[in-house]
């Protein structure tokens, strides 16, 4: 039987990655999650808060899979509507507001305008039937129901829109999300719950007695030292990677994976002033996002079939030109051109394969497998839905854990109303004013007014642990040549977000590199300085490091070759 644990105060520091493997390894678990995107993190979450022993490792960083690497939006699938996919629709956009409650410093609701043409694949009786479905279907609170706007009341929202043929506009609300941020907030809370959490920890072999599964050996990626777990219940949560787990299990079988690429241009905010996100079909018959955020204009997605190196997907100039043509099509008057790109990245979807549809027609939906061994695999979904498909998942763990006798007094998920590390804020409705106080606290630790509210905003009830690292790491910011609002960010990152590499933090931790590319190049060698101080590198660990954030920069800024 397994027994309710007393919760014990985690460590997520970059410097004890070796002595949480340690720990994982010294006692078995109950639950060993495999992956480290939105899907694992709230899996172990969900198992952790029910009392369960969860160990979770990831090859790479948290999120730096397909969860680092979406249109950034926890949004109620609209689209779906078009494939008849209602209970899709109901789920996720439920959830939405689910995760927006749970971390509003996270999340920020976006109006979204659908504009209406002649022609087009919308008309305004389809999207006014179609929007108040899903206003029903997706439990959509009174004051962000849909609107319906005339020719004139669209232009007045986004003068850069195409106005020939425009007829008219569907007004709703979606919610704009750093999903790599999301996710990391996520791990935090599951660490908090008791989790076992270690970054760069690849799974090299599964372990199995009389053809069950009870453990796996881990190799720590940074240490270069093998671990030997043992666990009642494995899950596999590795999204894009989910087909090469079960080869390892020698359970590839009935339905496997199909991945298509997303791709999303960046644009300064002088060159694509977007007042307003706007969702459009596209002229072969797609939908797109244009969205403005921090004086930034980012603009997507393709989908295509990809069969390429799963870890690093790349924007191809095919890809560029695509999506200029798209935005140029309903901007016309921008003219937007390949020297326009600031930056770009490109993320996998990892779908389930339905035979004689085009990876836009393919279904999102999540499905578990269980192997005869008792491998637990979950595969499709969105980001909006991690936190219900989690609860799934861990559902059938204790399900099967019940099976053979243990899992005794383990109840039932909650974190429907569990607030995300930094979410405890008293709600969206409150975190305005939560953000103002904590600015004013923030002033009175040194930090400018602007650099306070940043913070107050990013990191939410986590603000103030950042505010009072301001005096211990004055003097290191400036042996560094960093500024303060860096360095805390950095110092509170690598201490409390477990960030070991330069690329972890101008990525994951921060979306500068994406967004922000400028400050990335101003700053670079100072943060890889810093990081090499504390974390202790060796010259060849920092020129691989550097190497790698040089590399990153450069796909970030550039296309690949066709």
């Amino acid at each position: 039987m397994i027994m309710l644990k007393a919760v014990q105060t985690r460590s997520f520091s970059a410097t004890d990655r070796a002595s949480i493997l340690a720990e994982m390894q010294r006692e078995p678990l109950d639950l060993l999650v495999i992956g480290g995107g939105i899907t694992g993190a709230g899996i172990a979450l969900d198992a952790a808060s029910r009392g369960l022993r969860t160990g979770l490792v990831d090859m790479q960083d948290f999120a730096a899979g397909t969860s680092s690497r979406s249109t950034k939006l926890v949004h109620g699938g609209l689209r779906y509507l078009k494939q008849l996919e209602v209970g899709v629709v109901a789920e996720v956009g439920k959830e939405r507001a689910v995760v927006y409650e749970n971390g509003p410093h996270v999340t920020t609701p976006e109006w979204m305008l659908l504009p209406l043409y002649k022609n087009g694949t919308f008309g305004p009786l389809s999207t006014n039937i179609g929007l108040r479905a899903y206003d029903f279907l997706a439990g959509v609170k009174r004051g962000e129901r849909r609107k319906m706007l005339n020719r004139s009341e669209t232009l007045a929202k986004e003068p850069l829109l195409k106005r020939d043929g425009l007829r008219g506009g569907g007004f709703y609300v979606e919610y704009r999300t750093d999903d790599a941020r999301l996710t990391i907030e996520v791990m935090k809370r599951a660490v908090e719950e008791g989790a076992l959490a270690v970054n760069y920890a690849k799974v090299e072999t599964l372990r199995y007695e009389h053809g069950k599964l009870v453990g796996a050996v881990v190799h720590d990626e940074e240490g270069d030292r093998v671990f030997e777990l043992t666990a009642a219940k494995i899950v596999n949560a590795t999204g894009p990677w989910v087909d090469d787990i079960r080869e390892m299990d020698h359970s590839k079988e009935g339905k496997t994976l199909r991945l298509t690429k997303g791709v999303h241009l960046v644009f300064g905010g002088e060159r694509f002033p977007l007042r307003q996100a706007v969702y459009f079909d596209t002229p072969d018959g797609r939908m797109a996002f244009a969205i403005p955020r921090e004086g930034k204009t980012y603009f997507g997605t393709t989908d295509t079939n990809y069969t390429g190196d799963i870890a690093n997907p790349l924007v191809t100039e095919e890809d560029r030109d695509y999506l200029l043509g798209a935005a140029n099509f309903i901007f016309p008057e921008l003219a937007l051109a390949a020297r326009d790109v600031e930056s770009s990245w490109a993320g996998l979807r990892p779908l389930i394969q339905q035979e004689g549809k085009s990876p836009s027609e393919i279904s999102r939906r999540d499905e578990i497998f269980v192997s005869r061994s008792g491998l637990i695999s979950i595969a499709g979904g969105k980001l909006t839905g991690y936190r219900k498909m989690a609860e799934t998942v861990v559902d059938k763990t204790v399900s099967l854990l019940r099976e053979v006798g243990k899992a005794g007094g383990i109840g039932g998920s909650a974190t429907r109303s569990m607030k995300m590390s930094g979410g405890d804020v008293g709600g969206s409705a409150n975190f305005k004013a939560y953000v103002y106080d904590q600015t004013v606290n923030g002033m009175s630790k040194g930090f400018k007014e602007e650099d306070a509210r940043f913070i107050a905003n990013r990191y939410g009830s986590n603000a103030g642990k950042l505010f009072e690292l301001a005096r211990d790491t004055k003097a290191w910011a400036e042996a560094f040549g960093l500024p303060l609002r860096l360095a805390v960010q950095l110092r509170y990152a690598i201490d409390a977000e477990m960030t070991v590499r330069p690329a972890d933090f101008f990525i994951r931790r921060t979306g500068d590199l994406l967004f922000s590319v400028s400050e990335v190049r101003r700053w670079k060698k100072g943060v890889i300085a810093a990081m090499a101080e504390r974390l202790g590198w060796t010259a060849e660990q920092r020129a691989g490091y550097e190497s790698e954030l040089e590399q990153k920069l450069q796909q970030a800024t550039g296309t690949a070759p066709e």
